[in-house]
């Protein structure tokens, strides 16, 4: 479920008399997403996005979002576009929440992606990393590995509830990553959350990249790692080579990766599959019963943790080890 706020048809059409996109004709909530309510407007103009942020997102890191937005599209990545208010500004405010309307995407996110898709998806990853250079505003990743162990004390008492010995071998992981996490690698703008419900496609071709409400500052491999684990392991918890090839064919078809970046690639996807663990496994515990939230298994990322502790080498992932630049 992802409308937290309710709106009010005469709330909403005094909100948009600030954009120029014509005059309200309906609107519905889309229930995708976990973090913002959003909704599908519907106008004499066409049809938008409206985003009212919620407690959960820091209304500082906004100008982030947006402005990264408004950038990558200037540098043509194809992604929603926040419209500007007659004022010149991008949020105004509905209901007691910031909120912004955005361009809105044609297309769909696929539910069961091919080794195809996730070529297009490695390359599009690429093109925004390039995009991303000479933006001007920096946000910190606050879910990189500084900040894993405040998640992790928050669930360690737990996490036996789930499965047993959970607590002894996620804190010898996290141990293990802290100790070891890369001290320089190339970095920049990442996406850190291009699940396959990010990615539009219209049939085969990619149409955009949304949801940047995660981007940050940091390693441009760890953004490949969160695609391996996102895009390239089947239900049955089994990694995809076909899909993990075509994907880091498709990055480095724009963008080569280093080799530096190639060494460090099994120790990024062990550290973006545990992050997604702790978040998961926190949602798990926490989110009281009958709330509006889909819980999401946190075992799914312990099984991918699991898989990524025994790769040796970044060929296991189906990289083409002398393609790596130094």
């Amino acid at each position: 479920m992802a409308v937290y706020t309710d709106i009010t048809e005469d709330d909403l059409s005094a909100f948009l008399e600030a954009y120029d996109v014509g005059q309200l004709t309906s609107y519905k909530g889309i229930a995708e997403g976990v973090e913002n309510s959003n909704f599908l407007l519907h106008t004499t103009k066409g049809a938008y996005i409206l985003t009212l942020y919620e407690k959960r997102v820091n209304a500082g890191d906004l100008p982030f979002f947006l402005g990264l937005m408004h950038h990558l599209a200037d540098r043509g990545l194809s992604c929603p576009l926040p419209l500007p208010r007659a004022d010149g500004e991008l949020l105004g405010e509905l209901s007691g929440r910031p909120a912004a309307v955005i361009s809105f995407l044609e297309g769909m996110w696929l539910r069961k992606p091919e080794a195809k898709h996730c070529r297009e998806v490695g390359k599009a990853l690429a093109e925004m990393h390039l995009a991303g250079q000479g933006f001007d505003l920096k946000r910190p990743n606050a879910l990189s590995v500084g900040g894993w162990r405040p998640l992790w004390v928050n669930s360690e008492a737990r996490a036996d509830e789930v499965q047993t010995g959970l607590k002894d071998e996620i804190s010898a992981e996290l141990a293990h990553l802290e100790n070891h996490w890369p001290k320089t690698l190339p970095d920049g703008v990442i996406h850190a959350d291009l699940f396959p419900d990010n990615v539009f496609f219209l049939g085969d071709q990619l149409s955009g990249l949304i949801d940047f409400y995660f981007a940050c500052n940091d390693y441009l491999a760890y953004d490949v790692a969160v695609c391996l684990n996102s895009w390239c392991f089947e239900k049955n918890g089994s990694y995809n080579i076909t899909k993990g090839m075509a994907l880091l064919s498709g990055y480095e078809s724009v963008r080569k990766l280093t080799a530096g970046e190639v060494e460090a690639l099994p120790l990024l996807c062990r550290g973006s599959a545990l992050r997604f663990f702790l978040t998961r496994l926190y949602d798990w515990l926490m989110t009281p019963a009958g709330a509006l939230v889909v819980k999401k298994d946190p075992l799914e990322y312990l099984t991918k943790i699991r898989f990524h502790r025994a790769i040796v080498s970044s060929a296991e992932y189906g990289l083409r080890i002398e393609g790596a630049s130094a």
